[in-house]
């Protein structure tokens, strides 16, 4: 039989969100615990450990304003470092004896009797805790796609996300299926080990240079006897990467200049002209994911690498049967196929007010939220990096931040109206969902004639904010109580905050 516990703050997971939700309450002095299903701190950054996992973001932006790392070795940081700097971020805020790892969470209830929230995990634990803060991401459950047949082969298959170390893929021939964000990395590295690679591509992305160089050391040592320069080095850095917002959200003329230096980029690096035209996408740049990378186009210049643009009709033992009826002998499968983005949220089994269940709901009308925080029917619930907080052209840790901020902000809400309730009003988030989408429907998201990871199974985007980061910042610096309505322990009348 499980243990049960109680905290006035629950926080789930120990990715980015996670850790910095924590390091706000421990600052602010609540009392709160940390869930976290897997056996250490990291979230994507532990999970996914495939050879050249890194960051396309520059690592100097990719980090905590507040924990600046100046010993980054790479302009952009591969995986173990960024898992590293996670694990130093833990221990030096003393965050390790507020987590329980081992912990998945399997649903939650809120007690409108109580007005608290029951949690359960998939060990028989249980929690009470007057808010839940859901830091779980979207980048955490595989997306592996169904082939007719699969079951049938013999050889080795596994998703990036879930690398079998343990299985040398060295003399093997191998088949990549996905050409990701994670394919566009792992393809380059395993290509010279294996005896014959064979990717097949579904959708190809668009790709530009990677500027990625080694930190110099007298800049590591500048950065870290002198701190003001590394923040304002990480100030110039992100303010670069905010002016392609503007690119995203209808200046297409930017965009055509930015899809031109990708298609040189592509004729730079790859010899065969065939080729060339496989890996060059017929959409907008910018309506799907624009990835990174120096080495991922001159792969394909290799006798031992085939691209395969025709669709996979048949997996056999030993073997991938395209759809032109090409048969590929292969010993081993690599998923590159990304995660379940929109449909992470399918996995929430949150009942919220008057039964409402947020998966369903979610499911059926789509993913709505305020600011992709707080959702209305749900009470002293928050989520971090929830839907239409996602962004293409900056750091989600900036946005992170900017949402823990305002958690943090709603429960000293809670506290100074003496209340154990707050939740968003109805029409506050309709309202701002009407004017999300307008943005987004006006974006290369919508309009770049490409389906992607971005859109839900209607075609509305429900993963990323529609321009600058900064204007997220301004209209979540503060908390606006009219835009909530609390209620006071000593009364069951739910009125506005304001």
């Amino acid at each position: 039989m499980g243990t049960h516990r109680e905290t006035d703050v629950l926080v789930v997971g120990t990715g980015f969100s996670g850790l910095g939700m924590a390091i706000e309450l421990k600052r602010t002095g609540r009392d709160f615990a940390v869930l976290e299903k897997a056996a250490d701190v990291g979230g994507t950054w532990r999970d996914n450990q495939y050879p050249g996992c890194a960051c396309d973001v520059p690592s100097h932006v990719y980090s905590f304003s507040f924990e600046q790392n100046p010993d980054w070795s790479r302009s952009y940081a591969p995986q173990p470092e960024i898992w590293d700097y996670l694990k130093h971020v833990t221990a030096k805020h003393d965050l390790r004896r507020h987590i329980t790892f081992g912990a998945e969470v399997s649903g939650a209830r809120w007690d409108a009797e109580r007005r608290v929230w029951h949690v359960s995990t998939t060990s028989g634990d249980t929690w009470t805790a007057r808010s839940v803060v859901a830091g779980v991401g979207a980048l955490h459950l595989p997306s592996v796609p169904t082939l007719p047949g699969v079951e049938r082969f013999r050889g080795e298959t596994f998703h990036s996300a879930r690398w079998n170390h343990d299985y040398d893929l060295r003399g093997k021939r191998v088949a990549v299926v996905g050409t990701g964000a994670s394919a566009v990395q792992f393809v380059p590295r395993i290509a010279p080990e294996v005896a014959r690679l064979t990717v097949f591509q579904r959708t190809p992305p668009w790709i530009i240079p990677k500027g990625d160089r080694a930190v110099r050391p007298w800049r590591q040592r500048l950065f870290r006897t002198v701190p003001g320069v590394q923040r304002v080095f990480r100030s110039a850095l992100y303010w670069a990467l905010e002016s392609r917002a503007i690119a995203f959200t209808g200046a297409s003329r930017l965009m055509r200049v930015a899809q031109k230096h990708a298609e040189r980029h592509i004729h730079a690096q790859v010899r065969d002209p065939e080729i060339r035209r496989k890996l060059t996408p017929d959409y907008a740049m910018g309506c799907k994911r624009i990835l990174i990378s120096n080495d991922y186009y001159p792969t394909f210049n290799r006798d031992d690498v085939d691209l395969v643009t025709d669709g996979i009709a048949e997996v056999r033992e030993h073997s991938i049967v395209d759809s032109a009826g090409v048969e590929h002998e292969v010993d081993a499968i690599v998923y590159g196929t990304g995660f379940q983005v929109i449909e992470a949220y399918d996995h929430l089994d949150f009942t919220g007010r008057d039964g409402r269940n947020i998966a369903r709901e979610w499911k059926e009308r789509g993913a709505e939220t305020y600011y992709g925080i707080t959702v209305s029917g749900y009470p002293n619930l928050y989520f971090l990096l929830g839907p239409n907080t996602g962004l293409g052209h900056n750091s989600v840790v900036f946005m992170i931040e900017s949402q823990v901020r305002y958690v943090s902000q709603c429960l000293d809400l809670l506290d100074e109206h003496h209340a154990d309730e707050i939740e968003v009003r109805a029409d506050v988030q309709e309202r701002f969902n009407r004017d999300l989408q307008s943005k987004l429907r006006r974006g290369v998201w919508s309009e770049g004639g490409c389906v992607s990871w971005y859109l839900d199974e209607r075609g509305v985007n429900r993963t990323v904010w529609p321009g600058f980061a900064f204007r997220y910042w301004m209209r979540t610096r503060r908390v606006d109580p009219s835009a909530y309505v609390l209620s006071a322990r000593r009364g069951r009348d739910r009125v506005p905050a304001a």
